[in-house]
C-alpha cells in the first residue's frame, strides 16, 4: 500500500491532470493522516476512515472555506488511490487541520486576499453567486490587493476591474467550460502567488527607476506603466503595445546618427523604423567580441519588444512583457549612451 505522503502526491497529480490546479495548489505544503474508526463500511469488514489534511494556516483557511463539492473532490480522489476493499479502510470524509509548525509566510495577508479574490472569480463563473450580489466585495478587495502589491512594486496580473468585465471574458466564447475558467484563473494568479510564497522583499529591487533625462521618452514610459495598471480589455492592452512602439521610435530618433551607425542591411530607413535604427546603434556602440554578450542581450530585448507590439490578440501578460522589454531597452540604451553615468 502507498504511504500517506505518496497518496497525497497522487491526489495532487490527479487534480492537475483534471485541470483542478486551484485545488492541487492548496496541497503543496500539506500532509495526510488517515484515521480508521471501529465502524464497518460498505465492504466486508471495511473500516470507515477519515482523511485528515494538515496544512499551513493560509492554506488551511482556504481549504476549510471551500464549497462542499470541492471538498468532496478530495474524498473522491483519495478513494481512487485507496479504493474500498474487504478488510481494509474505506475513506468516507475529509477534515482539514491547521499545521502551526510551518512558519507563516511573510506575505500571508496578501496571499489570503488574492486567494479570496480568485475563489470568488471562480465561484461566479461556475454557477455560484450572482455578480450583482458580490461585485462590490470584489471591487473593494481589488483595491486592497492593488495597494498591497504597489507597496512591493509588483503589478496586479488581474486585468478585470469588476466582475462584469470578467463575465465579458468568459461569456465571449473564449472560456466555454467550467474547467477552462478554473484553469484560466489558476494560471492568471499562479506566478504571483508562487513569487509571494517564495518570499519577496518589502519592496522589489530595481535599477534605474529614476527618469533617463530624455523628457519625451520618460513621459512615454510613465504613460506605459499607468496604462498597464488600468488596462482590462484587449484594446487597452493593444494600446500599451502602441505606446511601447512610440517609446522605441523616440529612443531611436534620440540616439541614432546615420554618420556613425550604418544600417545593417543597407536599406534606406524611415524616421519611424525604430528597430533598424536601434540595431544599427547597438552594432556600432557595442561592437567587438568583448561586447558580444551585452549586444546579444540588448538585441534580444529589442526583438521581444518589437514582436509583442504587433500582437493583435493582446492580453495582460503580453502587454506586461512588452512593457518590461521596452523599459529594459530604454535603460540599456541609456547606459550605453552614457546617459546613466554618475
Amino acid at each position: 500500500m502507498e504511504s500517506e505522503a505518496e497518496a497525497l502526491d497522487g491526489v495532487v497529480k490527479l487534480l492537475k491532470h483534471r485541470n483542478r490546479h486551484d485545488l492541487a495548489q492548496l496541497l503543496q505544503h500539506a500532509w495526510l493522516e488517515l484515521e480508521e474508526s471501529d465502524q464497518y463500511g460498505s465492504r466486508l469488514f471495511s473500516r470507515l476512515t477519515t482523511a485528515r489534511i494538515h496544512a499551513p494556516i493560509d492554506d488551511y483557511e482556504r481549504l476549510r472555506s471551500l464549497p462542499e463539492h470541492d471538498q468532496n473532490e478530495f474524498v473522491g480522489t483519495l478513494r481512487e488511490i485507496y479504493p474500498p476493499r474487504d478488510h481494509s479502510m474505506e475513506i468516507t470524509s475529509v477534515e482539514f487541520v491547521v499545521d502551526t509548525s510551518v512558519p507563516e509566510d511573510s506575505n500571508q495577508d496578501l496571499i489570503r486576499e488574492i486567494d479570496a479574490q480568485r475563489n470568488l472569480m471562480m465561484a461566479v463563473a461556475t454557477g455560484g453567486p450572482r455578480i450583482a450580489s458580490v461585485n462590490a466585495e470584489y471591487q473593494q478587495r481589488r483595491d486592497t490587493i492593488e495597494e498591497m502589491l504597489r507597496a512591493l512594486d509588483i503589478p496586479d496580473p488581474n486585468p478585470f476591474n469588476d466582475l462584469w468585465a470578467w463575465y465579458g471574458k468568459w461569456s465571449s466564447g473564449d472560456l466555454p467550460s467550467y474547467d477552462s475558467r478554473r484553469r484560466f484563473i489558476a494560471e492568471l494568479y499562479a506566478p504571483l502567488t508562487d513569487r509571494l510564497k517564495r518570499g519577496t522583499p518589502a519592496r522589489a529591487s530595481g535599477i534605474f527607476k529614476e527618469p533617463t533625462g530624455w523628457a519625451k521618452i520618460d513621459r512615454t514610459v510613465t504613460e506605459i506603466r499607468q496604462r498597464l495598471e488600468r488596462a482590462s480589455s484587449e484594446e487597452q492592452f493593444q494600446a500599451v503595445g502602441l505606446l511601447c512602439r512610440e517609446a522605441l521610435i523616440s529612443l531611436a530618433q534620440t540616439v541614432f546618427d546615420p554618420t556613425k551607425h550604418p544600417i545593417l542591411d543597407a536599406v534606406d530607413v524611415s524616421p519611424t523604423d525604430g528597430k533598424r535604427m536601434l540595431e544599427a546603434y547597438l552594432a556600432a556602440e557595442l561592437g567587438g567580441s568583448e561586447n558580444r554578450v551585452a549586444r546579444k542581450h540588448a538585441t534580444a530585448a529589442l526583438d521581444l519588444a518589437n514582436e509583442l507590439q504587433h500582437k493583435r490578440t493582446a492580453v495582460f501578460r503580453q502587454a506586461a512583457l512588452c512593457a518590461e522589454a521596452t523599459v529594459a531597452v530604454v535603460n540599456l540604451i541609456a547606459i550605453v549612451s552614457g546617459q546613466r553615468d554618475p
